[in-house]
């Protein structure tokens, strides 16, 4: 099947590559001519704008950075609602505000365009593994007809609810990932602090109820000292951004998110905000005067 893609950054460019190894044609679209020619020489094509490229296919994936992007790249000049046709389908799988899915999705709708919001879960490494969690709201019957090229970048689509519900399980998600790596850090920087080896604390509770996926993926690297990101500081101050957004108009207090949007409000000061979310347990790092290591 012909599919556009926009946005080839840390998470987009493996899923395209992950399409065109499932046998997918691409017609991909990003502002780095670099990442562009990098899915031409697999064998994507590429068009002029987001308008062009919808021309060409009836399903076009977007992965940008956040809510005002999608607006332009999908409603703006240019955008894929000028070159989108009845019957198409566009699969955001930004991470992005609810409510601005559901805008985007209702004006799509006036074409006759069907929407999905798909936002995604796993960082880089599980983009190149094609093992992403895939959080979906939209038409059941879309979504069971798109199934199949979402599963092609993930290990996982669940189907959530209506429009916006994917984006709602995300911030969500998004949530449970924060405090985790809080708690890692914490726990770490306590162990590294009163003189026990870090790395054999993690050892010795990463089988119990401890035990996380978070923790597996955020422990090693805190202790390598390697923030080299999966998931940057600013991509996560943006979801929580969204999260204290969307938890203040729904009139639910979110007391330890907001401490940890704090946090990571702080370390982004110190220069961390293009690192790894990981790098969080510098702030605990510093609270301590240590540095965690093995």
């Amino acid at each position: 099947m012909k599919i556009g893609f926009i946005g080839l950054g840390i998470m987009g460019k493996p899923m395209a590559k992950n399409l065109i190894k499932a046998g997918h044609e691409l017609v991909v679209l990003d502002i780095k001519k670099e990442s562009v020619a990098e899915l031409v020489a697999l064998g994507a094509e590429t068009g002029e704008n987001a308008a062009d490229l919808a021309k060409k296919v009836k399903v076009i994936v977007t992965m940008l950075p956040n809510s005002p992007q999608v607006k332009e790249v999908v409603l703006g000049e240019g955008g894929v609602i000028e070159g989108a046709t009845s019957g198409s389908v566009v699969i955001d799988m930004s991470s992005i505000a609810p409510l601005a899915s559901r805008e985007i999705s209702a004006a799509l709708a006036e074409k006759g365009v069907e929407m999905l919001d798909a936002p995604v879960s796993g960082g880089e490494p599980k983009a190149i593994e094609g093992t992403i969690a895939v959080m979906v709201g939209g038409k059941k019957e879309v979504f069971d007809a798109n199934y199949d090229i979402m599963m092609a970048m993930a290990g996982s689509v669940v189907h959530v609810g209506d429009i916006g519900a994917g984006n709602i399980a995300k911030l969500c998600n998004q949530v449970v990932v924060a405090l985790n790596i809080a708690a890692v850090s914490e726990a770490l920087v306590l162990a590294q602090k009163a003189g026990v080896s870090p790395d054999r604390v993690y050892h010795a509770i990463r089988g119990g109820l401890a035990g996380s996926t978070v923790m597996d993926a955020k422990a090693p690297m805190m202790m390598d000292r390697n923030y080299e990101p999966g998931f940057r500081i600013d991509l996560h101050i943006k979801d929580l951004n969204n999260v204290l957004e969307t938890s203040r108009g729904v009139g639910v207090p979110l007391p330890l998110a907001a401490q940890v949007m704090e946090i990571m409000q702080a370390i982004k000061q110190d220069g961390c905000g293009v690192e790894d979310h990981s790098s969080i347990v510098k702030f605990y790092e510093k609270l301590a005067n240590i540095e965690l290591g093995h």
